[in-house]
């Protein structure tokens, strides 16, 4: 029987899917195997009935350049129990090639693990991908897919703060990310934002809702100060899983929350959160200034990879079957600083309580102070002339609010 490969998908989209699974299959293809695309992710590989996907130059040919993924994706994280072998006994499988996060690659290493167990050899290499860019990859390299979200919410964004220059309002706008800050800040300082609230800035302070509050209006004063009445606050969807049960509910927004207590925030806009307790705040303060909310989401997954991601997924693809031949297994595939295909094994970059590190925002280096610096915001300096708008402005000071100081 021919031997075979199969690849699954697993998590949610990232542009450059589905160049992974093209690239991954033509050099297989060319090599002799026989590459199928199992649909949904583990829940199909590991179904009665497998939705299978007979992959060949043409299909690969054709999905290259595409958004979103050819082969359906599924958040199905398998038991051990649910664990099987037929499809690889039957298919001749000689490598699961696994595209997804960091659940998608320790449940494709335990399923190796299983099949070894049963006495089956399948290597398993994980193709790491997210938008957020928030695994721990090698120094300089990002995750798949994460320029082309960025670069798309840079299109956004560059249009909604036109939109505000153009009607003299001020926007609150939300982008993904989880609990590391990336999108939102690239994106924001790409596009000239006056304030960019991520994460990793509270460093010396507890994130709480009435602080992220009051650093969009310290950048809305400053802005008044400077005689412009018009801008727009990004503020990173991870500084909800900083906030505690009690913080969220004491804002009086009803929240979902899932069996670890974490809100459900795929169910609501957080920048409609956000602009509603800005505004409630600016009618307290008496605060004459309008905002609007703008959420970057699901808009920025399945967008069409730019050239940059379309040249990393074609490494990355080639480097699937480089590091199969070279016998590595249980692996993610990544490059180098200097683009060389290297594994990188789970157990290393794994935390003590076993979860993937997550990689944050580096707030010390000189990138991100000297955007920082641009930014505008109340210092001590501005107390006083603040004053015409805030009765209480020192409470409003960038530093003070941070604890920087």
């Amino acid at each position: 029987m021919q031997k075979s490969i199969a690849i699954i998908c697993g998590g949610g989209p990232a542009p450059g899917i589905n160049n992974v699974v093209s690239t991954t299959a033509r050099v297989f293809l060319k090599n002799g195997y026989k590459v199928l695309g199992v649909h949904e992710g583990f829940k199909g590989l590991l179904s009665d009935n497998p939705d299978v996907e007979d992959i060949d130059f043409e299909f690969a040919d054709q999905i290259w350049s595409k958004g979103g993924s050819a082969l359906k994706m599924s958040r199905f994280k398998p038991k051990d129990s649910e664990f099987k072998t037929n499809f690889f006994q039957e298919n001749n499988i000689q490598l699961l090639v696994s595209i997804g996060g960091d659940d998608t690659a320790s449940s494709a290493a335990r399923l190796a693990d299983f099949l070894h167990t049963q006495d089956i050899e399948v290597k398993s290499i994980h193709v790491p991908k997210t938008i957020d860019n928030d695994l721990p990859l090698p120094e300089g390299v990002p995750t798949f897919g994460y320029q082309t979200a960025k670069e798309t919410g840079v299109v956004l964004g560059s249009t909604v703060y036109e939109d505000a220059r153009t009607s003299q309002n001020w926007f609150v706008m939300c982008a993904m990310g989880r609990e590391a800050g990336h999108l939102a800040f690239g994106i924001a300082s790409a596009c000239h934002f006056p304030m960019i609230i991520i994460p990793e800035i509270f460093n010396k302070t507890k994130i709480t809702v009435d602080k992220i509050v009051k650093l969009v209006i310290s950048s809305i004063v400053k802005r008044r100060l400077m005689g412009i009445r018009y801008g727009v606050a990004m503020i990173s969807e991870g500084v909800f899983h900083f906030l505690t049960k009690e913080d969220l509910e004491a804002t009086g927004i009803q929240f979902e929350y899932d069996e670890h207590g974490h809100p459900e925030l795929n169910q609501v806009s957080k920048a409609h959160i956000f602009n509603q307790l800005v505004m409630r705040k600016m009618k307290e303060l008496k605060l004459d200034q309008k905002s609007r909310p703008v959420e970057l989401g699901y808009a920025m997954r399945c967008a069409r990879p730019i050239g940059f991601d379309l040249n990393y997924t074609s490494l990355l693809g080639r480097g699937v079957y480089s590091l199969f031949k070279q016998g590595y297994t249980k692996c993610m595939v990544t490059q180098s600083p200097e683009e060389e295909i290297i594994p990188l094994f789970l157990d290393d970059i794994r935390n003590t309580d076993g979860r993937i590190k997550t990689r944050l925002v580096d707030i010390d280096t000189h990138k991100v102070k000297s955007v920082y610096d641009m930014l505008h915001y109340l210092t001590k300096e501005d107390v006083e002339a603040a004053k015409e708008f805030l009765s209480n402005p020192e409470e409003f000071v960038f530093e003070e609010i941070l604890n920087w100081e």
